[in-house]
């Protein structure tokens, strides 16, 4: 165990950290804070939850000098959630030490924006295009950081922002320390690392530090063309306080929502097309309770810290093992217990085996259920709320009714009745789903030389997730034509 006190840490910063309620750190805090204090170009090769914010947050606050009102520190994150989650958990451990943090990123008025630079932050959290933007505009001028940061960087490769990365570090001094974080190293990030960083010290994460005990995990063997009906039976099964389910594209998530919303759920979507108050009205309705069920493709949901959240639903396989342990990381937070449940054709079985080998825990077989089981899911949570209702013995403005209701009707037809009023009942209202391909049946090959961060020889040449190209949607966070294959 290792507190933050033995890692060097300025008195403002621990006096945040413990207002935060942070006492001990984590693995890659421990590694990362001492030597980012010294100046050390680094690669951190981690995942989210292990606390990778606060390792490259602390010690880039701590090094900040108040008294000069100008850019130190950039930030830069793949997607708008990021970037607003990051610069909010900076703010808060640089309250000691008030220094100025300020978010910029697509969709967020550039007027505004221009306005704040103004005001002399010291550190800059953004996303790429808005970044290059302001600094084509010259609105943004980074001649004197003296630290930036990748956030993230494989997913940032994977939205086609390499081209634009390359640009904003050669706007910084040479002179500077760099940090480039990611949960995998392929081939173009580590030349990003060869050409932009001095002799940077790896840093690691074990598998089994990246992995959430707390969270059940299951899959269920369906074919494409039942996946949906499963879903809504389990959906009325579990009766889930807040349920995330994950698509593998844009024009799946929008399918899967609106056919939610047809058969009776309170379901949204969200993905990188959607516009900034689209997305944060989306996000807000969902922390408040007021729809059930998040729909979301994993660009979308990198850096969502919703907490709540009881079930993550894998409807489609994620493209790699690092974004199913993304996935599945939304739920099992604070302490509370999760469920996490993967659909998979029979043909996707050997890319659950490696999911098992990166989490390092087996998933158990869940049997689809049938329309009957929903049904039986359904009035079990009907008769939960009911002796819910009874404990809580509120109930003297309604025995006169009760008691005429049961003057001349059997008690037990009186109960059916309420519970049949009550009862969701199974909706199979025909829906339409585009049929996504399973994915190509390689014997998990591409997935595991994703996991290991390389980039295959299958990914040579060919569309995927490594491999640019050009044309389709808007890139989050910029306004600017995607290169993130759909």
């Amino acid at each position: 165990m290792t507190m933050f006190e033995e890692l060097g840490i300025s008195p403002e910063i621990l006096s945040s950290l413990k207002k935060m309620g942070f006492e001990e750190a984590t693995p890659i805090q421990c590694q990362t804070i001492p030597k980012s204090l010294e100046n050390k170009d680094l690669i951190g090769q981690a995942q989210t939850g292990t606390g990778k914010t606060a390792a490259f947050g602390i010690p880039l606050i701590d090094k900040i000098d108040r008294e000069r009102n100008i850019i130190q520190g950039i930030i830069i994150a793949p997607t708008r959630e990021l970037a607003v989650q990051v610069s909010e958990e900076l703010y808060r451990i640089g309250s000691g030490k008030r220094v100025g943090v300020l978010a910029i990123y697509g969709g967020q008025d550039i007027n505004r924006q221009i306005r704040a630079l103004k005001k002399g932050p010291h550190i800059i959290v953004g996303t790429p295009g808005r970044l290059l933007d302001h600094i084509k505009r010259k609105t943004l001028r980074l001649e004197n950081v003296e630290t930036v940061i990748l956030d993230e960087a494989d997913e940032m490769l994977n939205m086609g922002f390499i081209e634009d990365i390359e640009s904003i570090l050669a706007s910084t001094p040479s002179e500077r320390q760099t940090l480039l974080f990611s949960a995998t190293m392929p081939g173009p990030i580590q030349k990003i690392a060869e050409r932009f960083m001095k002799n940077p010290e790896v840093i690691r994460v074990k598998t089994k530090e990246m992995t959430v005990p707390l969270i059940e995990q299951y899959y269920v063997e369906v074919q494409e063309k039942n996946k949906f009906d499963v879903l809504t039976r389990l959906l009325d099964i579990q009766s889930p306080e807040l349920a995330i389910v994950f698509g593998r594209t844009k024009r799946r998530v929008d399918e899967l929502a609106e056919a939610l919303t047809l058969r009776g759920y309170t379901a949204e979507g969200i993905h990188g097309d959607l516009t900034q108050a689209k997305r944060m009205s989306v996000l807000r309705k969902f922390k408040e309770g007021s729809i059930d069920v998040l729909v979301a493709t994993d660009v979308a949901a990198r850096g969502l810290d919703i907490s709540g959240v009881t079930h993550v639903y894998n409807f489609d396989i994620p493209q790699d093992p690092e974004s199913y342990v993304h996935r599945i990381g939304r739920t099992g937070r604070a302490g509370k217990q999760g469920i996490a449940l993967t659909f998979a054709t029979p043909r996707e079985r050997s890319y659950l085996e490696v999911v098992e080998r990166t989490t390092k825990k087996k998933m158990q077989r869940m049997k689809a259920p049938t329309i009957d089981e929903a049904l039986e899911g359904q009035q079990k949570a009907v008769v939960d709320r009911i002796m819910q209702t009874i404990e809580s013995n509120n109930l003297q403005y309604y025995r006169q009714a009760a008691n005429e209701l049961l003057d001349g009707n059997d008690p037990v037809t009186v109960v059916a009745s309420v519970l049949k009023l009550m009862t969701k009942e199974p909706d199979t209202t025909p829906v339409l789903l585009t049929e996504e391909k399973p994915l190509p049946n390689r014997g998990g090959k591409k997935f595991q030389d994703r996991r290991r961060g390389q980039e295959s020889s299958y990914n040579k040449g060919k569309k995927g997730p490594y491999k640019p190209r050009t044309g389709g949607g808007k890139r989050p966070g910029s306004g600017k034509p995607s290169r993130t294959p759909k």
